[in-house]
C-alpha cells in the first residue's frame, strides 16, 4: 500500500515589497507517495521554485507563507529552524539550478560531501568519506578518492551538478526535490543528468519532485 511521505494543503506565499504585498504562489496542494516521482511544470515565474523553496524553508525574511506542509508526521513549516535542520539534508535534500552556485567555490568536493554526513548521521570521518566516494561512483564520477580533493571550478558543468546529486543522496534522504537541475546545462548534456535521477530514484527508492518548464525534458 501506498504511504503519502509529503502532503502540501493550500500552500501560499506572499512577499512585503515597498510597493505592497506581492503574491507568489496561491493555494497549491499536493500529495507525494514515497518512492514516486513527480514533475512540476510551469511557465518562469509561476511559483515553482517559491513553493518548495518555502516547503524547505529557504524563503527571504521578507516572505509570509500560508498553508501546511508535512513529512510523514513531521511538520514543515513554522517548526523552527533546529526542527528544519535536523530534517534537511537527512530526510529531504534539494538539488539546485546552478551548481556553481550551490556548491561552496572555497571547500573540496570531499569537505562538501561528507558534510551531512558528520552533521546527521555522527559517522567518523572516514567513514563519511568512504560513504562519500560511493555517492561519487552511484553519480558516474570515478577516480572518486583523488577527485574528492579537487574543487568545484576543476570540474565540467556537467560534472558540477553530478556533484550536487551526489552531495544530495550521501544521507540517503526519503525525498529530494530537483529545481530545474538541468536547465543551466547544455542540451548534450541535460539527457545524461535526467537518465541519471531517473535511475538513482529507481535504485534507492527516493521520492523525487522535478521541477521544470520544458515539456521535452519532463516527457524524457
Amino acid at each position: 500500500m501506498n504511504r503519502t511521505l509529503l502532503s502540501i494543503r493550500e500552500l501560499s506565499v506572499r512577499y512585503s515589497t515597498p510597493d505592497g504585498i506581492v503574491p507568489a504562489v496561491n493555494d497549491f496542494s499536493l500529495d507525494l507517495q514515497a518512492g514516486e516521482c513527480v514533475g512540476i511544470v510551469g511557465e518562469s515565474g509561476a511559483g515553482k521554485s517559491q513553493s518548495f523553496l518555502a516547503v524547505m524553508g529557504l524563503l527571504p525574511g521578507n516572505a509570509t507563507v500560508g498553508g501546511t506542509a508535512t513529512l510523514g508526521s513531521e511538520s514543515l513549516l513554522g517548526c523552527g529552524i533546529d526542527a528544519l535542520n535536523r530534517l534537511r539534508g537527512a530526510r529531504i535534500a534539494m538539488i539546485f539550478q546552478d551548481p556553481m552556485t550551490s556548491l561552496n567555490p572555497y571547500m573540496r568536493i570531499a569537505d562538501q560531501l561528507i558534510e551531512p554526513l558528520l552533521i546527521h548521521e555522527r559517522v567518523s570521518r572516514r567513514e563519511a568519506l568512504l560513504r562519500a566516494g560511493e555517492a561519487l561512483e552511484a553519480v558516474g564520477i570515478n577516480d572518486a578518492g583523488r577527485r574528492m580533493q579537487l574543487y568545484p571550478h576543476e570540474f565540467s558543468g556537467g560534472q558540477r551538478q553530478r556533484l550536487a546529486i551526489a552531495r544530495a543522496l550521501a544521507v540517503r534522504p526519503e525525498f529530494i526535490v530537483a529545481d530545474e537541475p538541468v536547465s543551466a546545462l547544455d542540451v548534450s548534456i541535460q539527457a545524461q543528468i535526467v537518465n541519471l535521477l531517473d535511475d538513482l530514484q529507481r535504485r534507492f527508492g527516493i521520492a523525487l519532485l522535478f521541477i521544470a518548464h520544458d515539456l521535452a525534458v519532463v516527457r524524457h
